[in-house]
């Protein structure tokens, strides 16, 4: 089946389902039913007191068949998807309440489910407020040359064929052919590489790069809902399509809860002949324990992790981030700090001399090269002279008189004339800067996207923490790649991947981590991981730039840009999952024990439903626990 494919519905289903999208969101939806009860609680004990004995059992009533209509309404509408758990448990408690006229114990029971799907609701919108960066980024309007001038259009109104103008930081609207002689374009966004790369008349542009140099003009080749960066934002809502349903922790004790549950209600009532101790089994079995303590316990993880500097996007990602065993990770700006650095200078005119001037020219310039020459010399407190008579090509290299020199700096194609783009040594995992002294090589100055010193920290807290598994998917050259893979140890590594490649090795670690049990963990800062992000079981979203498009298809961000977050976020996890499920055993526990008392005849209705919110209140203090 294709990732955009829907699964088909029986007809009734179709009908609950639409129903089910015409009501209002869950958080809203809980709160109704809330209210619901609470009003008919209220207004029960108020009738009660007057004296209205029919009308306050009435008021019970259709506030618990309110709560009822709508859980009826939500469980039908989950079957289209395949989706049983503890809401059909609550719906028979409630239904049996009504049949056998314990209204009070039915008006209780819904006010603690309707407060269970609250909180779970509320964990998580509270994480997800904001994120729709990833449209935001895609640029509203571009500007469209015509013959006498130009003109401000809506991207949609973007044509084939159309000559754009693009200034300096403009992001490119559409896919198209440079016009212009040469252009800078950063492509950072798109393939995660560090460095700019320089395009020549008639060569592809992407959209989604940004231009790093002066306007250029380009043609338009496709429209821009067909552009790369468009396919990017389709791929983003693919993967999460194709991404399989978190199941809710407690979703995975129900069927056998509830097994149980019907073989102590029924074998109560067949062998003592009181139909009517069903419902005290029921009542007293509602899996309040259940419904409440698993979102309370993730909720109260997912603040701790807030205050910890991660924010994450509701308690299913943190429930999955606890089972991670396997970990990829993008390359720039995410394990590098996204900025190159000068790391070697190599000629015969000397370290010092050849910096000194070289730099001395680059304060002209506003490449990324040409700034980490400056802040290098900088650091060196070299003195620097003014250049004069500068010229330079956008993204290829420049030239000027530094102290009567005629310096140059620049890449193989700002020397050669074939203009072929200057690579990473091969082996070196570097790029190289060639400078020239009045037409004579004076040397070569290397760089380097500098590991970030948290990342080696990072790996070695999760290979204590249990993680086989760590990857390295880069759109950067495969020499770049493995440098950084081997300083770190890493277990394999991927380069030059499109999004889309990533994506593919996600699926393949998945399938490879699924048969141990474990999930796959994603960790990227850009444009180009979006897909990635989406597409793993839980996706991580870092950095301090391009982080926005990241954190709209990331289950969880980084808000402060620290690796080692991670981490503490897995211990989170981890201590947040291992209180829920001592909150569960022990909520079910003594809701066995109560089962057996009400179905002996020891708890009427009212009496056990009280006793379970004993048991509820008790679960929520443990489950609180999660916050410490």
């Amino acid at each position: 089946m294709s990732v955009l494919d829907e699964p088909k519905a029986h007809p009734r289903i179709r009908i609950f389902g639409k129903l089910h999208a015409w009501l209002p969101d869950i958080g809203l939806r809980s709160t109704i039913m809330a209210a619901a009860a609470v009003i008919g609680l209220a207004g029960a004990f108020v009738l009660f007191l007057l004296d209205y004995g029919s009308a306050s059992r009435l008021a019970l009533a259709a506030s618990t068949s309110a709560a009822l209509a709508f859980l009826l309404i939500d469980i039908v509408a989950k079957l289209r998807n395949g989706d049983f758990g503890l809401d059909l448990i609550a719906a028979l408690a409630m239904g049996s309440t009504l049949w056998f006229g314990e209204y009070l114990a039915g008006a209780i029971v819904a006010l603690m489910y309707a407060g269970g799907q609250f909180l779970e609701a509320y964990a998580h919108r509270r994480a997800d407020e904001g994120m729709s960066a990833l449209l935001a980024q895609v640029p509203r309007t571009a500007l469209r040359l015509l013959e006498n001038g130009m003109e401000e259009v809506p991207i949609p109104d973007i044509a084939v064929g159309d000559i754009l103008m693009i200034r300096r930081g403009d992001v490119i609207p559409a896919d198209g052919t440079l016009m212009s002689d040469n252009a800078s374009i950063d492509q950072s966004v798109l393939t995660g590489e560090a460095f700019p790369v320089h395009l020549q008349r008639g060569e592809r542009i992407e959209s989604g790069a940004t231009n790093a140099g002066d306007a250029i003009e380009i043609r338009v080749e496709s429209r821009a809902e067909d552009s790369t960066y468009s396919g990017i934002v389709k791929l983003v809502e693919a993967s999460r399509r194709s991404k399989a349903r978190i199941a809710r922790l407690a979703d995975r004790y129900a069927i056998a809860f509830l097994l149980l549950t019907l073989a102590i209600a029924l074998g109560s009532a067949i062998l003592s002949g009181d139909m009517a101790r069903i419902v005290a089994v029921l009542v007293v079995a509602t899996p309040c324990p259940l419904i409440l303590a698993v979102p309370v316990a993730l909720a109260a993880g997912t603040s701790k992790a807030a205050k910890a500097g991660v924010l994450v996007k509701g308690a299913g990602p943190l429930e999955i981030l606890a089972d991670a065993s396997v970990a990829v990770f993008d390359k720039t700006g995410t394990l590098t700090a996204g900025d190159p650095e000068v790391v070697s200078i190599e000629g015969p005119e000397g370290t010092d001399r050849i910096l000194r001037l070289a730099a001395s020219l680059d304060q002209a310039s506003s490449h990324v090269v040409g700034r980490a020459i400056v802040r290098e010399a900088r650091k060196r407190q070299l003195t620097l002279s003014r250049p004069t008579d500068v010229s330079e090509l956008a993204g290829a290299g420049i030239s000027g008189l530094v102290d009567g020199i005629r310096v140059s700096v620049g890449g193989d194609n700002y020397f050669t004339p074939d203009g072929k783009p200057s690579r990473p040594a091969e082996g070196k995992g570097r790029m190289q800067a060639k400078v020239f002294f009045d037409g004579q090589l004076a040397g070569e100055i290397g760089f380097e996207d500098r590991l970030r010193g948290d990342a080696v920290d990072l790996v070695a807290k999760l290979r204590k923490l249990g993680f086989g598994r760590i990857v390295l998917a880069s759109g950067d050259e495969r020499s770049v790649a493995a440098a950084i893979a081997g300083s770190l140890s890493l277990d394999a590594v991927e380069a030059r991947l499109s999004p889309a490649e990533k994506v593919e090795v996600i699926a393949r670690e998945r399938a490879a981590s699924k048969r141990l049990g474990g999930k796959v963990l994603m960790v990227g800062d850009g444009v180009n991981d979006a897909p990635a992000l989406a597409a793993a079981d839980v996706g991580i979203a870092v950095g301090a730039t391009n982080l926005a498009a990241a954190a709209e298809a990331a289950d969880i961000v980084l808000i402060r840009n620290d690796l080692n977050r991670i981490a503490s976020a897995i211990e989170i996890a981890r201590r947040s999952r291992a209180i829920a499920i001592q909150s569960i055993l022990a909520g079910i526990g003594l809701s066995l024990i109560a089962m057996l008392f009400a179905g002996a005849g020891f708890l009427p209705p009212v009496t056990g439903a009280m006793l379970q919110e004993v048991i509820d209140v008790a679960v929520i203090l443990n489950a609180l626990r999660a916050l410490r």
